[in-house]
């Protein structure tokens, strides 16, 4: 991922210039507004995730009853009627890494299709740098609240080994869960990783610098300060800063 930050940054450490982006009172042209407004709706919703996602509240104990005396009936029903709506929750939060991997394509596709110089682009189009900040940042919340909510991997793991029975024993429960095991193994491989809207986010800029334009995207530097806030995980500061 430090790598990322190379080929995202060289243009500007090649040039060795400099320019002022003012965040605070940035405001969507006519042209950038169509674009603005979607980004805008997408960072709503990003910001809902992080306010449950902070709330989050594990199956633990119900599941920890239900493995301890798997004979009984009643706490395996309660198990599993806990961890039901918390998966519906987790397959929320992989849905909207989907939407924001579209969000953030046409964001970049935007900032990138003038063939004016990358910085002069930025300093034209400074409320869609903005939301770009915003969507970086709105990543390193999430990745931070998932790392540190290790209830998360533990639900969704009780959950795929029990749908994996269902499946086994032929029970219809399987087939009419909102998350049956097929979408249950996609969003495995989600929230395996250990930071996944950075990845997310990661996979998509990586993809569009290699298909559409080098975008040395400065305003990188107004997000990365945020790397040195004691607040920042080590993980992600080791993922996101250059070797």
């Amino acid at each position: 991922m430090g790598n990322l930050i190379k080929v995202l940054t060289r243009d500007l450490d090649s040039s060795g210039c400099n320019f002022f982006l003012d965040f605070e009172n940035a405001q969507p042209s006519d042209m950038e507004r169509a674009t603005w407004e979607k980004v805008k709706l997408v960072l709503a919703e990003g910001q809902l995730v992080l306010e449950e996602l902070q709330m989050y509240r594990g199956a633990g104990e119900e599941i920890r009853q239900a493995i301890q005396r798997p004979t009984v009936e009643r706490l395996q029903q309660r198990a599993w009627a806990a961890v039901v709506p918390i998966v519906s929750k987790l397959h929320t939060y992989y849905e909207f890494s989907q939407k924001l991997d579209s969000c953030l394509c046409y964001l970049l596709e935007e900032l990138a299709c003038s063939e004016a110089p990358p910085t002069q682009q930025l300093e034209q189009k400074q409320a869609l740098a903005q939301q770009f900040a915003h969507i970086l940042h709105f990543t390193l919340r999430f990745d931070e609240l998932k790392m540190t909510t290790p209830a998360i991997q533990n639900d969704f793991s009780y959950y795929r080994r029990t749908i994996s029975r269902m499946k086994i024993n032929k029970l219809s429960g399987e087939s009419s869960n909102e998350v049956n095991n097929e979408l249950a193994n996609r969003m495995s491989l989600f929230y395996a990783s250990a930071t996944p809207m950075l990845k997310t986010l990661s996979d998509a800029i990586t993809k569009f610098v290699s298909d559409v334009s080098p975008l040395p995207v400065s305003l990188m530097r107004y997000t990365t300060k945020h790397l040195n806030d004691e607040s920042t995980p080590k993980q992600v500061k080791n993922m996101l800063l250059p070797n």
